[in-house]
């Protein structure tokens, strides 16, 4: 009877600390995406993107550091930054592509040291070496199709193969990769990445798995039933509203 009730106890303490955990990532997550501090474009994006939602999926807490892939002008990257805090680092890592995209964008986020846990990177993909096992957790938003997209000189042929390879490496025994792109037909080839900028979620996964990664949820917060998938993304009839996949994946514990 004292090892029934002992392990009760147990039970009990495990899953009231594991809640605590969960209301704190939660509360950290809003209070991020709340923050004043960030520019009124951001928010105003906020509707269709669902950061909040799309962050706990990911399971991103204080703390962690953080790689945001392709990030573009950073806007998933300042809401990490307030996520993770100051005991927290994000790596807001963008190709030279899209480096050359944004312009002054990055520069002018992180001017004056106003998101201090924050550190720009800039590296051809099919060069891309970071410190292993270094990142609590990545996130990939609406670019895991660039992957396999092309137009030179501005952006050369990145081997898809070979990039997830060095990405698999940078995070840690454990770590989470969370995905969000425009979904394509099931199906069609990677030809979409050129024509619609999207992809089959069924290379995502094909990728990602090859690669080592393991597949442990999918969501549907950014479904959008009424985009039929074979219109670019760009369409005005869709923009900013495609259907998007929305996958957690996971690099195996050690």
């Amino acid at each position: 009877m004292q090892r029934i009730a002992l392990s009760l106890l147990l039970t009990v303490i495990s899953t009231s600390i594991s809640g605590e955990i969960y209301a704190d990532s939660h509360t950290a997550i809003a209070r991020a995406v709340s923050n004043s501090a960030r520019p009124e474009a951001d928010s105003e994006r906020d509707a269709t993107r669902k950061p909040a939602e799309v962050l706990e999926f990911f399971a991103i807490d204080t703390g962690m550091k953080v790689l945001d892939i392709f990030a573009g002008g950073g806007y998933y990257t300042e809401i990490l930054s307030y996520t993770v805090g100051p005991e927290g680092e994000v790596g807001l890592y963008n190709n030279g592509g899209w480096d050359g995209f944004v312009g002054e964008g990055v520069v002018e986020r992180l001017a004056d040291k106003r998101l201090p846990n924050v550190q720009s990177i800039v590296m051809e993909a099919n060069a891309l070496s970071l410190e292993a096992n270094y990142y609590d957790a990545a996130i990939f938003v609406l670019g895991f199709h660039d992957l396999y997209y092309s137009d030179e000189p501005s952006w050369p042929a990145i081997d898809a193969e070979n990039f997830v390879d060095r990405l698999y490496r940078v995070i840690k025994p454990g770590g989470v990769l969370g995905i969000v792109d425009h979904a394509a037909e099931p199906g069609v080839s990677v030809a979409v990445a050129d024509l619609l900028h999207r992809i089959d979620p069924g290379i995502i996964r094909r990728d990602l798995i090859s690669a080592g990664f393991v597949l442990e949820a999918e969501s549907d917060i950014l479904r959008n039933a009424l985009d039929d998938r074979n219109k670019p993304m760009s369409d005005p009839s869709v923009r900013g509203n495609t259907d998007r996949v929305v996958m957690r994946f996971r690099k195996p514990s050690m």
